[in-house]
């Protein structure tokens, strides 16, 4: 990796699928993996996949005996295929040759995916091929590929195939592929005009449509040589082959443009008419990719973030920020999505979405905040299914899934398959309600950042009071304590689901969990000074909250129970989790390795992780994460237990020892907690998740789909963690403590309607607030709150 680039120089096939996840090119609307345009999909080393933003299935398999329901995140057309070959001769296969040089470039400064690569044939025939490629950041409807092919010891004639195949099914991730796959039927194929052949497919259940158009043209020295074009097609593949001669030296272009458009379009009458007419309407690899670069360049405007001392990082940062913004852009606004924890780079957890929101959120409020609105309305228009969910359940207000889809319904399997031992078994992840907290979190965060009134009054609002209504009605009293208790759920670590030799499920009191709620009721009762009374009583009469549901909410954030082991100030990850035993960390990192699912190894091994002091990942740390001391203290305070900011340390100390790190979102909420404390350990924990998906350090998740959540947390890390940024009491606070190994650093964010640079070093702080139209902020640093106005600029000494 260099400046705006990753480079590969060698051709390696064992490493093509991570390189087809990394170098995904995608604009917020949909997003291909980086396959080679001549690759078909086999289950080693391609895997051209194409997914759309909301474009789910479901389908039933029976596997093991059992019906096993799943809605996956479609592998739709692939609209890659071009190759050539030799008359009656086999296609190109690059591992049918011998490649005597080789180099791929992916461009994040223009989102442009290139090629070059020298190889010799079984014959002897030397050739060059240069390709490029974008995903139009542009034009979210248009793609197009240019090739450049060379040959350098030969001439003749040679036949290009250029294809639109629908005949793919989801097989990217090998654990799922005894589930059905088989998502798309066909509708129709065929040509549209002499220069453009088309495809319509359906999702089998969901009804989704998607028509393509390719275009093909072909550029060659002399002008005026032939081309001889043919139709090929099948149920669901059309193909158009166009003979032509080629010369010594003289290069061959050929311009794929293709034309994308769904069912799910706004503003279209038909999506295969649409496709045909609009890829008329395209002009040439070169104008659409002018158009392209500009669109990423107005994104980086926005979105860059510069450490010039540290390139490693620097470049590693760009390409996550890449990826999140080809995840999610402009292009997505209207489409009724939410983040994918995987991206839109492949088909782990079915592209399901989880909780990653809370570490990919932050960094869009303070960038693209329009985006966090957009994807804040995927949430709020679920709540109805949210409703659904926790009346079903026995409680009032509404309980998000931990896995969502397409409409909000909860997308956990109540059983999975144990690949090391073959064995089914029960999971209740589905119980982590803390999904409730996290949302109303990104709400309040958002909110805060942008101090947006109108989406808090009309949307935000509505979904904080129903989720206090559920944290209220899911919590029960201790007639003995006198406290309130969460029963039946499971935390963030997500190994813990239940208790050693329980036949209940769940666990009781998770810390995070309980704190949480406590939280969100609080933001809730606090919603009453800010909104006007007129739309507090629309809310109360629409969600059907009393003056006792509210008398309650006072009651459960002033009693609600923190469980702590013994006398100690350590907080227990659950009730009961002190009695577990001690975990031999050593002798299985020694026959495991760093990254273990313990929870797999040890039932394969006829054992059981709740048996022990082992989570997966940040569990009560995620607390520190997510608040400062200061609030957290506040709340404990509240609750009327003594907790100290030096407790903060011992916490941090008890778990890291049992931690597995079995998540890339867990050295990532370690390295935040670290970073006041302990820089040095702090950027240690920032350098292994900075690099968990370039160098895939958990052997082999990354090649089904980028981890979307801890490229934007590193990114946010860095914003945020090392920066001291939060915002709390209506101030932006600032308190850096930048790690030796970064000592420059330089962003620009907004807040509240400002466009405020930062410039950091070790020494000193700049902070310049451009001019605009915006009121006048507070903004705190190390402590001292000062007020800004446009065109401020100020200098600060940090070094005490």
């Amino acid at each position: 990796m260099y400046d705006w680039k990753v480079a590969y120089d060698t051709w390696a096939p064992e490493e093509q699928p991570l390189r087809e996840a990394l170098c995904t090119l995608g604009n917020g609307y949909f997003a291909t993996r980086g396959a080679f345009e001549e690759a078909d999909a086999d289950q080693k080393t391609h895997y051209p996949g194409t997914y759309l933003a909301g474009g789910y299935n479901r389908l039933v398999s029976e596997v093991a005996g059992r019906q096993v329901e799943n809605e996956d995140l479609v592998n739709w057309p692939n609209w890659l295929p071009l190759t050539f070959r030799h008359t009656n001769e086999e296609w190109f296969d690059v591992s049918r040759v011998e490649v005597i040089s080789f180099r791929q470039e992916l461009d994040m400064r223009q989102g442009l995916l290139e090629r070059r690569m020298r190889f010799r044939d079984g014959s002897g025939r030397e050739s060059t091929l240069y390709s490029r490629r974008l995903v139009s950041m542009a034009n979210r409807h248009v793609a197009v590929i240019e090739w450049e092919l060379t040959p350098q010891n030969w001439s003749g004639e040679i036949e290009i195939k250029s294809a639109l195949d629908g005949q793919v099914v989801n097989s990217g991730v090998s654990r799922y592929r005894d589930y059905e796959s088989q998502h798309l039927e066909p509708l129709q194929q065929g040509q549209h005009n002499e220069e453009t052949i088309f495809l319509k497919v359906q999702t089998v259940q969901s009804k989704i449509q998607m028509a393509l158009a390719a275009r093909t043209r072909i550029y060659m020295e002399p002008k005026g040589n032939e081309v001889v074009r043919t139709l090929q097609t099948e149920d669901g593949y059309v193909a158009q082959h166009l003979r032509v001669k080629c010369e010594h030296k003289r290069p061959l272009r050929v311009e794929k443009v293709v034309q994308l458009q769904t069912s799910r379009d706004k503003a279209i009458s038909e999506p295969l008419q649409d496709a045909c007419r609009n890829s008329e309407r395209q002009g040439s690899f070169t104008h659409l990719l002018e158009k392209h670069r500009l669109a990423w360049q107005r994104l980086w405007n926005r979105t860059e973030l510069q450490i010039a001392c540290n390139s490693k990082a620097q470049s590693i940062l760009r390409l996550h920020i890449f990826h999140l913004l080809q995840t999610v852009s402009a292009n997505t606004i209207g489409m009724d999505v939410g983040v994918p924890a995987r991206g839109l780079h492949g088909e782990a957890y079915r592209g399901h979405i989880f909780w990653d929101e809370l570490f990919i959120f932050p960094f869009l409020n303070m960038h693209l905040p329009e985006l966090t609105r957009e994807l804040l309305f995927y949430r709020y228009r679920r709540l109805p299914e949210a409703r659904y969910a926790a009346a079903k359940a026995g409680y009032r207000g509404a309980m998000f899934p931990w896995q969502s889809g397409s409409n909000g319904q909860e997308e956990t399997q109540q059983v999975h398959l144990n690949p090391q031992s073959g064995n089914w078994l029960v999971d209740n992840t589905h119980l982590q309600r803390h999904i409730n907290g996290a949302i109303a979190y990104n709400v309040w965060q958002y909110y805060q950042t942008t101090e947006d009134m109108e989406f808090l009054t009309f949307v935000g609002a509505e979904m904080i009071l129903d989720i206090a209504q559920f944290w209220s009605t899911i919590a029960e009293v201790n007639t003995k304590t006198g406290r309130f208790e969460i029963h039946h759920v499971v935390g963030p670590d997500e190994y813990h689901a239940d208790y050693p030799d329980s036949e209940e499920p769940g666990l009781s009191n998770n810390a995070y969990t309980n704190v949480m709620a406590v939280w969100v009721i609080q933001r809730a009762l606090q919603l009453f000074g800010i909104l006007d009374d007129s739309r507090v009583e629309e809310l109360l009469q629409k969600l059907t909250i009393s003056e006792a549901d509210i008398e309650r909410w006072r009651d459960i954030s002033h009693k609600m129970y923190v469980p702590f082991i013994g006398q100690s100030n350590i907080m227990a990850q659950f009730e009961g989790y002190e009695q577990l035993e001690d975990f031999p960390w050593q002798e299985y990192k020694e026959k495991y390795g760093e990254s273990m699912r313990l929870d797999r190894i040890l039932e394969s091994e006829g054992d059981n992780v709740n048996r022990y002091k082992a989570s997966k990942q940040a569990d009560v740390l995620m607390l520190f994460y997510l608040f400062s001391a200061e609030e957290l203290i506040h709340i404990f305070d509240l609750l009327g237990y003594s907790f100290k900011p030096e407790h903060i340390h011992e916490n941090i100390a008890y778990y890291e020892e049992r931690t597995s790190h079995g998540s890339t979102l867990s050295k990532i909420v370690h390295s935040w907690v670290l970073a006041r404390s302990d820089r040095k350990r702090a950027y240690k924990n920032f350098q292994v998740a900075l690099v968990s998906d370039v160098e895939d350090v958990q052997g082999g998740t990354t090649p089904e789909g980028i981890h979307l959540g801890a490229m934007a947390g590193t990114v946010d890390l860095v914003q945020r963690g090392f920066t001291g940024l939060e915002i709390r009491d209506n101030v932006l606070w600032l308190a850096p403590a930048l790690p030796e190994e970064i000592g420059c650093l330089n962003f620009q964010l907004r807040y509240r309607s400002h466009w405020i640079s930062l410039s950091f070093t070790h020494d000193k702080l700049l902070i310049v607030i451009d001019r605009g139209w915006a009121k006048e902020v507070q903004i705190g640093v190390n402590g001292t709150v000062y007020t800004f106005q446009t065109g401020d600029r100020r200098e600060f000494d940090i070094s005490r």
